[in-house]
């Protein structure tokens, strides 16, 4: 005797709700690859707020795998519960309308009520990602026919979703944030949701919403385009903005997510607003003889300010920048007047690979003013780092960096017994109560410039040219430093808590 197509199959879910393999896996796969493109642009759109820090990474990470347990939870017990053919074109309409929304949700939620950002934020990963996570055990369930080939099954759908993941990684990294804003990657995506949602309530009960849900899309990039944004460009790592000086005809500042990243007179590369430029340049004007070309290599680019102000003050100065963001190359050649044949040789790569390709004693100085969001990147800043700018150092090469540090200054001390272990010679300039010159009950904090070298440099002369360029900055050397830097850790590969020494002590 057979069974009939509508009697369920012990354990199992009745023939008629079956889903074919190939729908499965399709479903299975775009909903995974979606809450991971989700995922990546969210940290993008935080970045210029919150900065593109380890902890903004954790938290965004974080919430992304709350989502993903509680939408694999709630799907399968819900599926359980209720005809699983009618939860699978909300999940995705939902999710589509949500992701369509949330760059402009986001933006006007950081312009307008910054205090509840994060918030908004973990509600606009949570909401899609547990609606496009349930889509999964909600699938299993319609695929489920016999105990038989549960194992089957469930193997397989969950490889495909682990598959989907992957490529909305890949896909995301290295093709749609270097092609798409994020604010078009994700309208573009929640309208493929909505696409999708559509497709499968007209394959089982032709549902009236899809409609609606698609003018709710069409709203969301509506509203993309007048909520307030701080991008004139979006590069592979950074929402930049140049702006104007009003004091200056050929003033422009270079910001970075959010932050003053480097101002540049495009008429005057001699003009240098930034302190902490003016300390750099007061420590390498002491350091080589007046007018001397040197041959320097420059972690970092920014806005490239002093590799100008190498190229004016020393002409046949042959500067390589690594600057690991390609728009940000693009910006100074477009709009910070950066001319060819200037000495100045930027190349899009990261600052410690640039490093491997120097020969050795092939640079007068090394610059480091590389930052992500406002922290050092760690991997340039440990000892077989600094060991790696000692070797393409000559004899009397020197050694320069821009350091940001607040509260305790951990990680400044942390640094300066990093270089200490690698150079005879460090200094740290920076204000007085920073660095221990003074007695300071609590710690500004800021920018400080740490030099290091195997030859001694003449920081009588660095101070003169300090108080020449109008700062209140001083140096700290020999056994007043060792004093400040007190039991500080020296950072290497296998230990650099960069993000976490930043942190107030």
């Amino acid at each position: 005797m057979t069974e009939s197509s509508s009697t369920p199959v012990a354990g199992g879910t009745p023939h008629g709700y079956g889903m074919g393999p190939r729908v499965a896996a399709a479903l299975v796969f775009g909903s995974s690859a979606a809450v991971l493109v989700v995922e990546i642009v969210a940290l993008r759109l935080l970045a210029p707020y919150l900065g593109l820090t380890l902890e903004t990474s954790t938290t965004v990470i974080g919430i992304a795998l709350t989502a993903i347990a509680f939408g694999s939870w709630l799907g399968g017990r819900i599926a359980d519960q209720v005809d699983p053919r009618r939860l699978i074109g909300p999940s995705l309409g939902v999710s589509g309308a949500v992701v369509a929304f949330t760059p402009a949700v986001l933006r006007m939620t950081a312009e307008w009520a910054p205090a509840i950002l994060l918030l908004i934020a973990s509600l606009t990963i949570l909401v899609p990602g547990a609606l496009l996570s349930a889509v999964t055990p909600i699938v299993t369930k319609l695929r489920l026919t016999s105990l038989a080939e549960t194992g089957t099954v469930v193997g397989g759908l969950s490889g495909v979703g682990t598959v989907g993941a992957i490529v909305g990684t890949v896909l995301t990294g290295f093709v749609l944030v270097s092609r798409l804003p994020v604010s078009g990657i994700l309208i573009g995506l929640g309208a493929l949701l909505v696409v999708g949602a559509a497709l499968v309530e007209w394959r089982t009960r032709g549902w009236s919403g899809t409609p609606a849900l698609a003018l709710v899309v069409v709203a969301g990039g509506l509203a993309t385009t007048v909520a307030p944004g701080r991008c004139d460009t979006e590069t592979k790592y950074h929402c930049a903005r140049v702006v104007a000086d009003p004091d200056r005809d050929g003033g422009r500042t270079l910001v970075l997510d959010g932050l003053r990243h480097s101002y540049v007179d495009v008429d005057d590369p001699t003009f240098l607003d930034f302190e902490y430029v003016r300390g750099i340049v007061s420590v390498v004007d002491a350091a080589f003889p007046e007018g001397e070309p040197l041959v320097a290599h420059h972690l970092g680019g920014g806005g490239l300010t002093f590799p100008r102000y190498l190229a004016a003050t020393r002409p046949g100065t042959r500067s390589l920048v690594s600057e690991i963001d390609s728009g940000v190359v693009r910006i100074n050649r477009d709009r910070l007047g950066l001319r060819s044949g200037a000495g100045i040789d930027v190349r899009a790569e990261d600052g410690r690979l640039g490093l491997r390709r120097l020969d050795d004693g092939s640079r007068d100085l090394v610059v480091g003013d590389a930052f992500g969001g406002v922290s050092v990147p760690w991997h340039l800043t440990t000892v077989e780092a600094m060991t790696d700018v000692r070797r393409v150092l000559d004899e009397d090469g020197l050694y320069v960096a821009n350091l940001i540090d607040h509260g305790a200054l951990a990680f400044a001390r942390a640094e300066a017994a990093t270089l200490d272990e690698v150079f005879e010679h460090v200094a740290l300039v920076g204000e007085p109560g920073d660095i221990g010159l003074v007695p300071s009950s609590a710690s500004g904090g800021g920018n400080m410039v740490v030099l290091a070298s195997d030859r001694p440099v003449d920081l009588r002369a660095a101070q003169k040219a300090l108080d020449a360029r109008q700062t209140s900055w001083r140096i700290a050397t020999g056994d007043g430093l060792t004093s400040w830097i007190g039991d500080a850790r020296p950072l290497t590969d296998d230990y650099a808590p960069v993000d976490q020494l930043l942190q107030p002590q």
